[in-house]
């Protein structure tokens, strides 16, 4: 069954965000758009290139009024060592969650059973806490922020503007489309 358009199923879980550990549930993303960008381990190897690509990316995340949130079933407390030793993770100013009880792994179709891992998954939800786009890669496959900035901007314009629909590669200020019969065929 698909995630797409179902509600962020209930949580309470501890993040390390900006030198602090903060308590994060599904109520925490209400009213604002969010980025869930779950990853394998803390202290590994593609995933600190990903979680520095989005603290470089970070600013214009919260520009669009977007949270960012990275996951993995390390705790909080293996988030801060991490932060603490690693060039890439020191630029990280967005929360950074433990699941080590996988709850949201599993709640996100992303936990690897038998090694108690996420698979890379990355999950956009809107302001009303349903998931609005999902995507999941192999561990070996890393993620693109600048890719992701741009589905979250079509993902903010087509709940904008409703009965629009941005076609392939849609960049901000570009054409959509309105789907009609008279578009069958044409395009």
């Amino acid at each position: 069954m698909s995630l797409i358009n179902t509600p962020v199923l209930p949580f309470k879980a501890t993040a390390f965000q900006n030198g602090k550990f903060i308590d994060v549930t599904e109520q925490s993303l209400q009213g604002k758009w969010s980025v869930f960008v779950f990853y394998p381990a803390d202290f590994t190897f593609v995933c600190p290139t990903e979680l520095e690509d989005l603290a470089d990316h970070h600013s214009t995340f919260k520009e669009l009024g977007v949270d960012v949130y990275g996951i993995s079933t390390d705790t909080h407390f293996a988030h801060k060592a991490w932060h603490d030793t690693s060039d890439a993770i020191k630029k990280v100013q967005y929360a950074l969650i433990g699941d080590p009880t996988g709850t949201l792994t599993r709640n996100f179709g992303v936990m690897i059973e038998e090694e108690g891992l996420a698979l890379r998954g990355t999950f956009v939800i809107n302001p009303q806490g349903v998931i609005k786009l999902c995507e999941i890669h192999d561990n070996g496959i890393g993620r693109d922020a600048s890719e992701l900035l741009r589905k979250v901007k079509a993902a903010q314009y087509v709940a904008s503007h409703p009965g629009q629909v941005c076609p392939a590669k849609w960049q901000e200020g570009a054409a959509t489309l309105t789907p009609s019969l008279d578009l069958v065929g044409k395009i």
